[in-house]
């Protein structure tokens, strides 16, 4: 599987369809927040309806738009690995999670924004900055011809070895916060165990092999995930 990183292709159908599935889990997402879904949830589960969509649903739905725009950036600039068409069908199974988990959990919780949700907002815009913004400078250091061949340990790369894997941890966690359900925390947390105990370990052992001394060199001083922490 970490082969895939050594392979380099733009893989543009798989991009193009992964966006076209997003575009679709959006749509979806619509609609159960704003749409017809909230009554067929209320009927499924007792839940309440309120005359007025909760202004939470579109904190919701924002975030889901900024995920969608942050993604086509990933894919389309940032990302020049091969993308297997296994791949692009389970990258926005995964996401739906993300765009319609938190749209169904969010419509029983009626009540108005406060710090706590405030508080989540801010939350995401750090997640988001963690994740993309730390994919950004590593691009960007490896566009210099003399850093070919080396890792980059600088910027937000300095505070653990996968920063950019736990902002995507933060920002979930922040829909989860928004949604207020006890189910969507669940989320967040599943999302942490497996970069905890699959993706962080296997990916170690791909950087280990291909860096050698100089990325022991840097995990010898680094957090792995979480800053300061771990």
């Amino acid at each position: 599987m970490l082969d895939l990183y050594a392979n380099k292709g733009s893989s543009l159908p798989q991009k193009i369809t992964i966006t076209a599935i997003e575009f679709v889990l959006i749509g979806l997402s619509f609609y159960f927040l704003f749409g017809g879904g909230d009554a067929l949830t209320a009927q499924l589960f007792g839940w309440p309806t309120f005359e007025q969509a909760p202004d939470r649903r579109s904190v919701i739905f924002g975030f889901n738009l900024v995920i969608l725009v942050r993604m086509a950036f990933m894919m389309f600039y940032l990302l020049k690995r091969t993308i297997p068409w296994s791949e692009a069908f389970s990258v926005p199974a995964a996401f739906a999670l993300y765009y319609l988990g938190f749209a169904v959990l969010v419509l029983p919780n009626g009540s108005p924004l406060d710090l706590v949700d405030w508080f989540a907002i801010a939350l995401f815009a750090i997640g988001c900055v963690l994740n993309t913004g730390s994919e950004l400078q590593r691009h960007i250091f490896k566009l210099n011809p003399d850093n070919k061949g080396k890792i980059y340990t600088q910027g937000m790369f300095a505070w653990s070895l996968h920063i950019n894997f736990f902002g995507d941890v933060v920002w979930v966690f922040a829909y989860a916060l928004i949604a207020g359900h006890l189910l969507g925390y669940l989320i967040p947390l599943m999302l942490l165990a497996m970069f905890m105990f699959f993706n962080v370990p296997k990916l170690d052992d791909y950087l280990r092999e291909k860096y050698g001394s100089e990325f022991k060199t840097y995990e010898d001083k680094t957090k792995r995930l979480i800053p300061f922490i771990w």
